[in-house]
């Protein structure tokens, strides 16, 4: 399998409830790297790096509604360029 790497935004009730904690763990149980950030919007952004596999785990685990303390309302994402991606899965 071939690495990519994908710009995920996740949108509703995802900050002030681990929910970057929760997607650090999940990537990581899934062998990604990248990071989790709050953006001013209220939203979280995902970069995710690894086998399309692990990312669409991810992007499943995400619309499905991630941790039960979030309250995931919409799920966009979009290949990116595989430029600096953090080793390991990071919270910025």
């Amino acid at each position: 399998m071939s690495a990519t790497t994908m710009k995920i935004w996740v949108y509703g009730i995802v900050q002030g409830v681990g929910f970057r904690y929760s997607t650090q763990k999940k990537a990581r149980e899934l062998g990604l790297r990248g990071y989790a950030r709050n953006l001013d919007d209220g939203s979280v952004e995902i970069l995710a790096a690894g086998d399309q596999v692990q990312i669409d785990a991810l992007l499943g685990w995400l619309k499905k509604g991630g941790p039960t303390s979030a309250r995931v309302e919409q799920v966009r994402s979009e290949p990116s360029a595989t430029g600096l991606v953090p080793e390991g899965f990071t919270i910025q």
